[in-house]
């Protein structure tokens, strides 16, 4: 069964310095049909003004991952970390028993990106914070960007999902096949592509269970996120 979220379906609020979507239910949009899909709870695509950001806020017992689009992201928090990540460079924070952080654009362009919230498989956990530079996506190619024992270069999270990114070049396609029990989410970050021969776009999302074998064809160019979630 493969469920569409279309990208006009999401919530969405325009702060001024922040324009944001939420796939899921978060902050003041609920949407009850929307709340989390298996171990993933928050979905947020958010554009951020020049010079804007959020301030010292805290969070507890969830792994969140960070996946910049365009622009650049400032982090501080208070484990003592400082750093500015850009396209290719992903960022994951532990929470565990608690963090504060901050995030500002340090430009003067609009940031693009993705913030992306995964259930812990464990909690109460001491909070962590890593950020890696990925191998660029070649054309065609999974590029692995977060999993449970930080393979191929990928960020370690606590949560029983990997976090795949791919590349493709308009025609070109590219298999996944899920473990038994397992779903899937895919997020189409750019251009468009068919998911078993369901048409999505561009912030267009989709959730897959009961579906062993994933054949994903681009109709354009095209970049996308896959959540292998157990």
């Amino acid at each position: 069964m493969i469920r569409i979220r279309k990208a006009e379906d999401r919530g969405h609020a325009d702060h001024g310095w922040l324009n944001t979507w939420h796939t899921f239910s978060f902050a003041d949009y609920h949407d009850g049909a929307h709340v989390h899909f298996r171990g993933l709870r928050v979905m947020n695509e958010d554009y951020i003004a020049g010079g804007r950001g959020f301030g010292m806020h805290p969070h507890r017992d969830m792994e969140i991952v960070t996946y910049v689009m365009q622009g650049a992201l400032e982090h501080r928090d208070s484990m003592g970390n400082h750093g500015v990540i850009k396209p290719g460079v992903v960022q994951r924070m532990s929470a565990g028993t608690g963090v504060l952080h901050s995030e500002a654009n340090p430009t003067d362009e609009t940031t693009h990106l993705y913030q992306i919230w995964i259930f812990p498989r464990e909690k109460g956990v001491q909070p962590g914070y890593e950020e890696k530079l990925l191998p660029e996506a070649e054309p065609g190619k999974w590029v692995l960007v977060a999993s449970p024992d930080g393979a191929d270069g990928s960020v370690t999270i606590n949560a029983d999902t990997k976090l795949w990114a791919a590349r493709l070049e308009a025609g070109q396609s590219l298999d996944y096949e899920l473990p038994h029990g397992h779903a899937a989410w895919l997020q189409v970050t750019r251009g468009r592509l068919t998911l078993n021969d369901e048409a999505l776009e561009t912030s267009d999302g989709a959730a897959v269970e009961e579906v062993g074998a994933l054949s994903i064809k681009a109709e354009t160019e095209v970049e996308f996120l896959l959540f292998d979630l157990d």
